[in-house]
């Protein structure tokens, strides 16, 4: 019997990997644009961008080209040694933002790690060890490893691996009454999503911002802001703090700011960075010439007026032709720039895997939620390819 390409890599990623994620049945092999290609040839229009990650889409020649001339220079040399990338990368950075200063790590949740522990020693640098709680809220996602899972407070991710992080605190998102009961002189930190990914695309109301830094700044605490998923221009402004006028003390980065390549960053006040000391936190890999060459040109990009201009556009357009769909298991659509769910009376997996055949790449966020966060170069002609594609799987499904 002769097994092709497609069973023999899923045979063998079921025999050697550990079974951690539910993959879709199929091997993709290359992307162009918006459109990624399976080994079999068939073609889908991606609305997952790998999870809110390839914001420039696929192929992107400027991109390529950054990765492969610093390739051939250096890829790694450690914290221990200066490189210009990295430098220039933390520069934009505070240049584009509220920041005095940039670390570097590997991912979003090494990203929010680096976070407790900044605002926890921000309090230890005044004596004052008994300020240790992390304020977090229902429905949030900021990672996986103890610390940050300690701050996502779903049972089905946490209770496997308890006991979890001490001094946390869930208050309720988008109340103004539970933060204030919350948030108290034992608070180091208030940890929040602008908009909640993988809780389900709620965007937090600006008077609710506004409560959590006023009381901050009460209790001298120090507010984290979770801009993993809906920071670099994906809600169509660079940063989606800039939307509330809110600012934080530290914003934590991640998904697409180095196109594919893992990265991520904690922006901090001078307040914070003067709390650090060298061997206070560190990171083999972090912040090594090759990913942070690959970081500048998208943030170069992404930064851009105009590109900005094209997602709140497209965002616009999406929402609206979103919101024409006729069909009865849809409840509601919402979200911010390219960051949108569709929220069903039914589950989404189905409509998931029924999309693979329509060919549309789409995620969910929760059981019974759509999530669309594609790369933020999608067009409009794109937008009406999944609405019609998109119509025929509810019907489908809905019959």
């Amino acid at each position: 019997m002769v097994i092709n390409l497609t069973d023999q890599i899923i045979e063998q990623e079921h025999d050697y990997i550990v079974q951690t994620y539910k993959r879709a049945p199929f091997v993709l092999v290359h992307g162009e644009g918006v459109t990624l290609y399976d080994s079999e040839g068939n073609a889908y229009l991606d609305w997952a961008a790998g999870i809110a990650v390839n914001a420039l889409g696929y192929g992107d020649p400027e991109l390529t080209r950054a990765i492969s001339t610093a390739a051939s220079s250096l890829i790694h040399v450690s914290n221990l040694y200066l490189t210009a990338p990295g430098v220039e990368l933390a520069k934009l950075l505070c240049e584009q933002s509220f920041a005095d200063k940039v670390f570097f790590c590997n991912s979003g949740t090494e990203a929010n790690e680096g976070a407790i522990k900044f605002a926890r020693k921000v309090a230890y640098e005044k004596g004052l060890t008994d300020k240790t709680e992390i304020v977090c809220f229902t429905n949030a996602f900021h990672g996986r490893t103890i610390g940050a899972l300690s701050l996502t407070p779903r049972d089905k991710y946490q209770k496997p691996f308890a006991p979890l992080m001490p001094n946390v605190v869930v208050a309720e998102f988008n109340s103004i009454e539970n933060a204030k009961a919350a948030i108290t002189d034992k608070t180091a930190a208030v940890i929040v999503e602008p908009i909640q990914g993988e809780g389900g695309i709620n965007v937090a109301t600006p008077e609710f911002l506004r409560t959590l830094r006023d009381l901050c700044d009460q209790y001298h605490a120090i507010l984290i802001y979770d801009e993993i998923q809906c920071g670099m221009g994906r809600t169509g402004t660079l940063w989606a703090y800039e939307q509330s006028g809110v600012t934080p003390d530290i914003l934590t980065a991640a998904k697409p700011l180095a196109g594919g390549l893992p990265i991520g960053a904690i922006l901090v006040t001078e307040k914070v960075a003067s709390a650090l000391h060298p061997g206070d936190h560190g990171s083999t890999f972090a912040g090594g010439p090759l990913i942070t060459s690959a970081a500048r040109v998208v943030l170069e990009r992404v930064s851009q007026s105009e590109f900005l201009a094209h997602v709140q556009r497209v965002g616009t357009y999406l929402r609206e032709r979103l919101s024409e769909i006729n069909s009865p298991l849809i409840q509601t659509v919402r979200g911010q720039g390219l960051m949108v769910a569709i929220e069903l009376k039914v589950d989404a997996a189905p409509i998931i895997e029924e999309g693979y055949k329509h060919g549309l790449i789409m995620v969910n966020a929760g059981t019974n939620v759509l999530r669309l966060v594609p790369p933020l170069i999608v067009e409009e002609n794109h937008v009406d390819t999944l609405v019609e594609r998109l119509s025929t799987i509810l019907a489908k499904v809905g019959s």
